[in-house]
């Protein structure tokens, strides 16, 4: 069963502590709350931001975008680092769009190439190398995906994995749906393999960072 980690005390400091957004972010935040949409939020988007912004980023892959919510923070943090390319990459033309239309009236549209279609197959395509690879598509489909990620992003290259604390099914030991497996088998791959340093940050429902060695 899933449930909150954090308390709304907790989640709603962390989120207070992320300077100002746009309007256009606000209002995308606004339509997660009333859908039930689940973007990364505030706090994570921050850390997105930060972490892309620290790296110089200049090339980013998303695997899973939604309606471009951690897409708007990857994409300033491009803007911010000299310009280059952020992929937006979902399965629903319908999102893409909004995706667009957002992304647009942030004025971050001329750095985000927009693919519809399957995520990992669509990296697999993709030239790379990239500086900065996020994660977050259907969970059982994680561990996966690790060989193609492993293979398109660069040498100290940064991979960013979203729900890895999992509502806390990952604590259930009776859980063995295909998606909480999922969760659990990349976090053991990627914490005991040497090709990576990585860390699981309890912000939000957990995100995994890991440098690529």
């Amino acid at each position: 069963m899933s449930q909150d980690l954090l308390s709304p005390r907790l989640r709603g400091y962390l989120d207070e502590l992320v300077p100002e957004r746009p309007p256009e972010l606000r209002r995308m935040e606004a339509i997660a709350r009333e859908t039930g949409f689940p973007i990364i939020g505030p706090a994570s988007g921050h850390l997105c931001y930060q972490i892309a912004r620290m790296i110089g980023a200049r090339t980013v892959f998303e695997l899973g975008s939604g309606y471009g919510y951690s897409t708007a923070w990857f994409a300033r943090a491009v803007s911010e680092n000299g310009g280059g390319t952020v992929h937006h990459v979902v399965w629903d033309a319908e999102l893409s769009e909004q995706a667009r239309r957002h992304l647009e009236a942030l004025g971050l549209d001329g750095v985000v190439r927009y693919s519809v279609s399957e995520a990992v197959g669509a990296l697999r395509s993709a030239a790379g190398p990239f500086d900065l690879i996020f994660n977050d598509i259907d969970k059982h489909a994680y561990p996966e995906s690790l060989g193609a990620i492993e293979e398109k992003l660069r040498p100290g290259g940064v991979l960013i994995i979203d729900n890895m604390l999992w509502g806390g099914r990952i604590f259930d030991e009776e859980d063995a749906s295909p998606d909480t497996m999922g969760v659990r088998e990349v976090t053991r791959l990627i914490t005991r393999s040497p090709r990576w340093t990585s860390s699981l940050i309890p912000i939000r429902d957990g995100m995994i960072v890991a440098m690529r060695r």
